[in-house]
């Protein structure tokens, strides 16, 4: 099966950038009134990495990271997850429950953090979906704490055999003085890659 990013180029790059600039807005929006306070998130760069290099984007194999993961079912499918240091996951918990000792093993907390997820990613879902005009839907979100090397070989498991690389959306958050980085990565199923190029009329060999 072919590795659906192998023959990517700058300019479709940019459309995932575009798309992600789109979910950002939507995202910022919706974490706002969650949190009843402003929320500003930015996409600074959106590129392709190989697989065995993945575990860099986020620091190292060894950084203890919480992953939210989702599958996307629709017109087009693939998966999606969402990836951020715990010492960031704890900064987003205490901006949304100021006040309050974080512990990030706590079943409320957790799903506080699978809420986050849920919003992040629907929100970049959402963009796919409306530039795209095709029916997408996420799994219920599913989340785990540990290195970041045993949790994206988990995550990779299932695709590794058939693709070599992954779709990085670098995704920043700023809430007053916090500045809070995450990595989303999507991995469409090869023939939705073809299907989301042709529905924005770019060619893609």
């Amino acid at each position: 099966m072919q590795d659906p990013f192998s023959t990517i180029n700058k300019f479709q790059l940019s459309v995932f950038q575009e798309i992600g600039n789109i979910g950002a807005g939507h995202a910022a929006t919706a974490l706002s009134i969650l949190m009843q306070k402003e929320v500003e998130m930015s996409v600074p760069r959106v590129h392709v990495a190989p697989l065995q290099e993945v575990d860099e984007v986020v620091g190292n194999s060894e950084q203890e990271v919480v992953g939210v993961f989702f599958r996307v079912d629709g017109d087009i499918t693939g998966s999606m997850f969402m990836m951020l240091h715990v010492e960031s996951a704890k900064m987003l918990l205490s901006a949304l429950m100021p006040g309050s000792e974080v512990n990030l093993y706590n079943e409320y907390e957790l799903s506080a953090l699978m809420e986050i997820g849920n919003i992040l990613c629907g929100s970049y879902i959402s963009a796919f979906s409306d530039l795209t005009q095709s029916k997408m839907y996420q799994s219920v979100p599913a989340i785990s704490i540990d290195m970041a090397g045993a949790l994206l070989n988990v995550a990779f498991m299932h695709v590794g055999m058939s693709c070599d690389t992954v779709l990085v959306v670098e995704t920043e958050f700023r809430q007053g003085n916090e500045n809070v980085e995450s990595q989303f990565f999507f991995l469409p199923d090869p023939a939705s890659l073809q299907t989301i190029f042709k529905r924005l009329g770019v060619e893609h060999s």
